[in-house]
C-alpha cells in the first residue's frame, strides 16, 4: 500500500521544503532515483530517466541558494508520459517503431513546465500508442517497456494509457507526473492506483508535440497525490499564451477549498455510469451519503448520455482524427526517424510482428488508415453527434438542476492482467467529459477489498478551478 507516503511526499509539501531549504533538488532526485532502482524492476513504470537530471538539480539548488526561483515548481522532479516530445530523451509512445528516436524539440507543455522551474526527471511507460492499436489490447503494455503493473497488486492492471505515470506517483517515484487523455487515460489509471488525476478542459494545455489520437479530445493532465498538488501542477502546464490559459492559471492559484464544506453545492449523480460492480456501488453510495452529510444537495439521478450510445460515433471520430493527426505529427519529426506515416507504422509492425504484436494486433491502426479526410461527411456527422450527446446532456443536466458538478464511480476495481483475452473492463465514467472536452477530476474515494477506487467529478467547459475546489473539499470530507 502507498498511503503512508501520500502526504509526506506531496508535491506542495516538497515545494515548501525546497523553498525553506529543508531539502534540495539534488537530494530529491537521488531519493526518487533510488526508489525507482529498488522498486521499478517489478512495476515497469519508467521508460527512461534523463541523464541530465543531476546536473539540472545542481543548477536549481544554486539558484535557490542565491534567492532565485523560476516559479512555483522550481526544482521539483516531475515525470512525463512517453508520448510527449522531449529534446533530451526519446519519444516513443512505447513502440518499437520509434525506439531511440528523438523529437526536434520539447513539446510546448514541457517548455511551460521547465519555464516554471520543474525538473523533468524522466519519462513513463504507457499503453502502446496510448491504447489506440487494438480492440483486444492490454492496458499498460508496450513493446518497448513491457507490462506496467498496478501499484497495489502486481497481478492486476494499472489502467491505461497513462499507466506508468499513475504507478510512479503511487509508488513515490516523483513529486508529480503528467499523463495524457483522450478518453479515460488519465482518470482511469489514477483511480486504479489510488491517486488524483485531472483532465482539464480541452485546449487549456497546448497539445502540440504530444503524439495524437483525436485532436477534439486530446489533452495532457496532472497525476498527483492530492488535489492541491494537481492544481499546482496544472497551473504550471497551462498555455498562458492565450487568454483562457491566463485566466485559468489565475483562478487555480487563487481558489482553494473553504472551511464551509459542501454546504450549498448541488451535485448530480450519473446513474448510467453505475451498476457494473456491486461492491463499487456500495462505496459510491456511501460516498454520496458523506457528501450529503457535509451539506451538499444530491440530485439523484441526472440524465447523462450513456457511453454505449456515444461510443460508435466516438470511434469514428478517433479513427479519422488519428490518421490526420499522426501523419501531421510524423511530418514534424526529423526525417531520419522512422516511420514517416501511419502506413509506415502499420508496415513496420507487420514486419516485426513477433516483437511488436505478440499479444494483440493493430486493427485500430488499419481502420484509421482506411479513413478519408476530415471533410468526409461520415466524420462530420459523427463529430456533430458526439457534441450533441456529450455536451448536450452535460449542459442540460447542469441547467435543469442548477448543478455544480456531476459524479460517478471513475472505473471498476483493477482487473487481472490478461495477455490472452485483453482488458476485462466492466465500466467507467470517462466518456461524457472526454467526448465533450470538459474538465474531469478523479479523487480516491475508498477501497474494494485491497484495491483503490475513485470518485469522478465532471462539469461544463472552463469550470476547472471550481471543480477542483469541490474535489479538494471532498478530500477533507473523506478524511474526516
Amino acid at each position: 500500500m502507498t498511503t503512508s507516503i501520500s502526504h509526506a511526499w506531496a508535491l506542495t509539501h516538497l515545494a515548501r521544503a525546497l523553498a525553506s531549504g529543508e531539502v534540495t533538488s539534488s537530494a530529491l532526485v537521488a531519493m526518487f532515483k533510488a526508489r525507482i532502482a529498488t522498486l521499478d524492476r517489478e512495476y515497469h513504470a519508467i521508460r527512461t530517466l534523463d541523464a541530465q537530471a543531476e546536473a539540472l538539480a545542481a543548477i536549481m539548488d544554486a539558484e535557490h541558494a542565491d534567492g532565485g526561483s523560476r516559479g512555483p515548481l522550481h526544482g521539483l522532479p516531475i515525470l512525463i508520459k512517453d508520448n510527449i516530445d522531449t529534446a533530451t530523451m526519446p519519444t516513443t509512445a512505447g513502440s518499437l517503431a520509434l525506439a531511440d528516436t528523438y523529437a526536434a524539440k520539447d513539446a510546448p507543455v514541457v517548455t511551460q513546465l521547465k519555464d516554471g522551474g520543474a525538473l523533468i526527471l524522466g519519462k513513463t511507460n504507457l499503453s502502446e500508442w496510448a491504447n489506440f492499436r487494438s480492440t483486444r489490447s492490454t492496458s499498460g503494455w508496450s513493446s518497448l517497456g513491457g507490462q506496467v503493473r498496478n501499484a497495489h497488486d502486481l497481478g492486476r492492471t494499472p489502467g491505461g494509457s497513462s499507466s506508468g505515470s499513475a504507478v510512479a506517483v503511487a509508488l513515490g517515484f516523483c513529486a508529480g507526473a503528467v499523463g495524457t487523455e483522450t478518453d479515460g487515460s488519465v482518470v482511469g489509471p489514477a483511480a486504479m492506483n489510488g491517486i488524483v488525476g485531472i483532465k482539464p478542459t480541452v485546449g487549456l494545455v497546448n497539445a502540440a508535440g504530444i503524439i495524437p489520437i483525436a485532436v477534439s479530445q486530446d489533452t495532457a493532465g496532472p497525476m498527483t497525490r492530492t488535489v492541491a498538488d494537481g492544481r499546482a501542477l496544472l497551473a504550471g502546464m497551462l498555455d498562458t499564451r492565450n487568454t483562457s490559459g491566463q485566466i485559468m492559471a489565475t483562478e487555480l492559484r487563487s481558489t482553494r477549498a473553504s472551511g464551509g464544506g459542501l454546504t450549498g453545492a448541488r451535485i448530480g449523480v450519473a446513474r448510467a455510469y453505475c451498476g457494473y460492480h456491486d461492491e463499487l456501488d456500495e462505496v459510491f453510495n456511501s460516498t454520496l451519503a458523506r457528501l450529503a452529510n457535509a451539506g451538499a444537495t444530491i440530485v439523484d439521478p441526472v440524465d447523462v448520455a450513456a457511453a454505449e450510445e456515444m461510443r460508435p460515433h466516438e470511434r469514428l471520430v478517433m479513427a479519422y482524427e488519428f490518421k490526420a493527426g499522426l501523419n501531421a505529427y510524423f511530418d514534424g519529426r526529423p526525417q531520419n526517424t522512422a516511420p514517416q506515416s501511419l502506413e509506415d507504422l502499420i508496415a513496420f509492425n507487420a514486419l516485426h510482428a513477433g516483437k511488436a504484436m505478440p499479444y494483440f494486433k493493430q486493427e485500430l491502426l488499419e481502420a484509421a488508415a482506411a479513413c478519408g479526410p476530415l471533410s468526409d461527411p461520415e466524420y462530420v456527422a459523427a463529430r456533430q453527434r458526439c457534441i450533441e450527446l456529450a455536451r448536450g446532456s452535460i449542459d442540460t443536466a447542469h441547467v435543469e438542476h442548477n448543478l455544480d458538478a456531476i459524479v460517478a464511480p471513475t472505473a471498476s476495481p483493477a482487473w487481472a492482467i490478461d495477455w490472452v483475452c485483453g482488458d476485462n473492463r466492466k465500466g467507467g465514467a470517462s466518456a461524457p467529459a472526454a467526448i465533450a472536452g470538459y474538465p474531469h477530476v478523479t479523487v480516491p474515494m475508498g477501497w474494494v477489498r485491497h484495491l483503490p477506487v475513485g470518485l469522478s467529478l465532471f462539469t461544463t467547459a472552463m469550470r476547472d478551478a471550481e471543480l477542483l475546489v469541490l474535489a479538494e473539499t471532498f478530500e477533507g470530507v473523506r478524511d474526516a
